[in-house]
């Protein structure tokens, strides 16, 4: 029997979640291990069909809404058999994630997630804050706050709109570092 890791890799926007993600994909396949990868279909920034990272690094994965749908994607791939890995990217957009991934991990299956942990507006996504329990490592992945250079560990959405889950890169969000996030630091002028 195997002992299976459950891994999130967590953190604000651009602070290399996903290129994370990806090198724990590559370490299992480079030791044979079968990787099925998932992302939302609602993400759309850079491939309709591919993980792919602001800096471009990219891999192939089904696109699904709904946790139900990794587990009826698993089903359909791997008939006899359930895979070694199941890597999932910005996990927070999929509705429904926390009952599929902990069952899978419960099957004895490897979980790797990369998702932001709270808004931009700092809520906490439910669903993630549901499964970090379960989890074997988590890894808070700090980006560069665009103020000051420090560490940040926080989303700023530069438009103010009532929208928490809203797809979008550069164009709409940064890092920011608790000194520079408003919602963070309430005296925050910037």
């Amino acid at each position: 029997m195997r002992n299976p890791k459950f891994i999130v890799f967590t953190g604000p926007m651009f602070g290399s979640k996903t290129t994370k993600l990806l090198a724990a994909i590559d370490r299992y396949r480079i030791q044979k291990k079968d990787v099925i990868a998932f992302k939302p279909k609602m993400d759309n920034r850079y491939s309709m069909s591919n993980i792919t990272t602001h800096n471009g690094g990219s891999m192939e994965a089904h696109c699904v809404d709904k946790g139900i749908d990794i587990l009826k994607k698993i089903r359909e791939i791997s008939v006899n058999k359930y895979p070694d890995v199941i890597a999932i990217d910005e996990a927070f957009m999929i509705d429904n994630l926390e009952d599929a991934v902990i069952d899978l991990y419960k099957r004895n299956i490897t979980i790797l997630i990369s998702s932001l942990d709270m808004s931009a507006t700092c809520r906490p996504f439910e669903e993630i804050t549901n499964i970090l329990p379960y989890a074997t490592k988590i890894e808070k992945c700090p980006a560069v706050c665009t103020v000051c250079g420090e560490d940040a560990y926080y989303t700023h959405k530069k438009f103010e709109n009532n929208r928490e889950i809203e797809v979008g890169g550069k164009n709409l969000y940064e890092p920011r570092c608790w000194q520079h996030h408003s919602y963070m630091n309430k005296n925050n002028k910037v």
